[in-house]
């Protein structure tokens, strides 16, 4: 009877622990069914100068299916932060493509002093690869992106990015076959993203319509064609972009005139803001200032989804579309500003009329969507005035040879001509051929230069590319930061950075209400958010970067990691 009852126990103790396997291995099975399910479509969004902050910031303008369906349905990381000092467009849009900082793909600045040229280099420019639209670099309505104006060649490749983007990691894992492209309003914002494999358009503000370069095709698909000869940008003739919703429930509805903003070829100042009629020279530079420029992007996106049948097979496709509308509507307005709300509003109906297309054409199910910035964006000096923040002013980088400092350095160094021979944000470009000539040493004469600048009002930090070649320096945030940013064939003699709430805005003489590009948490917040293809709602806290994006994307898709990855798969989207 005792053997028995032992027996029986042991019966129901085997049959309990072989219903927890079959249970566990049930989970397991399920988890491992999530994790080994391809998504039909990679849709990667980057939306242009989104801080951390603007879209809780302005939730009282928000609706549904846009950022509310991000936030609050998808993975949202709150804590996002980039971890490389030169927080400007082509450097974020390329870590976001990449996972790596600029030491590893090189992108180091919009523009960069090229010392073989002999001259200031665009990012992207290159001679080889002509523009399909005959005409279409030539834009003279590109005073609000000046560091268009650094492009003296024509032609756009994207051979200066040195590392694998993650799209090209999916070119090589699917043997050619998963279709890879890119849009945006900005040349650099869709070269970057479709990286080596894919295929990149961005809109030409000489031609009105998007456009690519012979890097790509040789002729364009017809539905390129047809697209631009419906001629959408003239949909915005003759009209204003308006308030979408009464001016009593924006934060800012009561500041809509402040002199602090800039008027930009008649542009305005408060709302409406008239584009003008479609001949006028300025009509399609007015056109990327407000949200009409994402809604192009959109449209054209759009159709790119159907006409190439993106997510239609079982090969994973990828789709990156850079918004850009709310860069420059900061640099023309500032962060905290009417503009900047109601542009965030559409941009969120924007985001919501995506999301339904791509519901719609591929199934949100189907379909894995991150959306992040290439950098977050300062305030502008005359706001925080009004705040009581009295020490934030704009610095004057053209000055800095013939400050009294840098005079008696030439003096010291038997110097007659400049020294400093250009500030090209973020570096200090010396003029080594006279210090050659001079037979003095270039380390001594970098420290030397960099411990002066370090002296100047609103200076926080002046390191010498000598220095940072021979890491020699504190272990801290700031010096991380500058040498994450640092390439030896690209980078200046000195990296130069501003004070907290210390800015540039001349803009090849361009004055500008506020620009971004520092090293401080404004400019280096951005939001990661993970939604679509079953994920379920998180909100996570803790800090991570937008370099750990590439390598989540390769690991959800089982495929290798961008080549100068430094950022880590982001375990809630693998569900680990």
């Amino acid at each position: 009877m005792k053997f028995k009852c032992i027996e029986k126990t042991m019966i129901t103790a085997l049959v309990f622990v072989c219903l927890m396997m079959t249970s566990t291995a049930w989970a397991e099975g399920d988890k491992a069914t999530q994790a080994d399910k391809q998504p039909k479509l990679i849709l990667q969004i980057t939306v242009d100068a989104l801080r951390g902050d603007l879209p809780n910031r302005f939730a009282d303008v928000l609706g549904d299916g846009g950022f509310r369906y991000l936030m609050e349905q998808g993975v949202y990381y709150t804590n996002a932060h980039y971890q490389h000092a030169n927080t400007e467009t082509i450097v974020g849009h390329v870590s976001l493509a990449t996972g790596g900082t600029p030491a590893a793909h090189g992108m180091v600045a919009n523009v960069w002093f090229d010392r073989e040229l002999e001259r200031l280099a665009y990012n992207i420019e290159d001679a080889r690869y002509k523009l399909l639209t005959v005409g279409a670099d030539v834009d003279q309505k590109s005073e609000i992106d000046p560091t268009q104006k650094a492009a003296k060649v024509e032609g756009r490749s994207p051979d200066n990015i040195l590392t694998s983007t993650l799209s090209d990691e999916m070119a090589i894992h699917f043997a050619g076959k998963s279709k890879i492209f890119a849009v945006s309003v900005k040349d650099r914002g869709a070269v970057s993203l479709a990286g080596h494999a894919g295929k990149a358009f961005w809109f030409s503000k000489a031609s009105g319509e998007f456009v690519t370069s012979n890097y790509y095709y040789d002729q364009y698909p017809e539905w390129i064609n047809e697209w631009n000869a419906r001629k959408p940008a003239m949909a915005y003739s003759g009209k204003s972009w308006d308030l979408s919703h009464p001016a009593d429930i924006y934060v800012f509805g009561n500041a809509d005139d402040k002199a602090y903003e800039t008027d930009l070829a008649g542009f305005g100042r408060v709302f409406p803001h008239a584009y003008g009629n479609g001949d006028d020279k300025y009509f399609t530079t007015k056109l990327t200032l407000s949200p009409a420029g994402d809604e192009l992007t959109l449209d054209f996106a759009k159709t790119l989804l159907d006409k190439e049948k993106l997510g239609q097979d079982a090969v994973p496709d990828y789709l990156s579309i850079s918004f850009s509308s709310t860069d420059y509507v900061g640099h023309i307005f500032g962060a905290s500003s009417l503009e900047s709300e109601d542009n965030i509003a559409r941009l969120d109906r924007t985001l919501a009329d995506l999301f339904a297309y791509v519901d719609k054409k591929v199934g949100l199910d189907n379909t894995l969507i991150v959306l992040s910035a290439d950098h977050g964006q300062p305030e502008v000096p005359g706001y925080l005035h009004e705040l009581g923040i009295k020490n934030a002013h704009h610095f004057d980088t053209r000055a800095l040879d013939k400050t009294p400092a840098i005079e008696a350095l030439k003096k010291q160094f038997g110097i007659g001509e400049e020294l400093i021979e250009a500030y090209f944000q973020p570096y200090i470009y010396l003029n080594n051929e006279l210090i050659r000539k001079k037979g003095l040493d270039q380390v001594a004469v970098e420290q030397a230069v960099a411990s002066e600048l370090m002296k100047f009002d609103g200076v926080a930090y002046a390191v010498s590319s000598s220095a940072l070649r021979t890491n020699r320096l504190p272990d801290n945030l700031l010096t991380r930061s500058i040498l994450h940013n640092f390439h030896p064939k690209r980078s200046g003699d000195i990296y130069l950075v501003f004070e907290p709430y210390v800015f540039i805005n001349d803009f090849d003489g361009l004055t500008v209400a506020s620009t971004h590009g520092s090293i401080w948490r404004y400019d280096t917040f951005v939001p990661v958010i993970f939604a679509g293809a079953g994920l379920p709602a998180a909100k996570v806290n803790r800090l991570v970067t937008p370099y750990d994006i590439a390598p989540t994307l390769a690991a959800y898709l089982n495929i290798k990691t961008p080549s100068g990855a430094f950022g880590t798969p982001l375990p809630e989207v693998l569900g680990q």
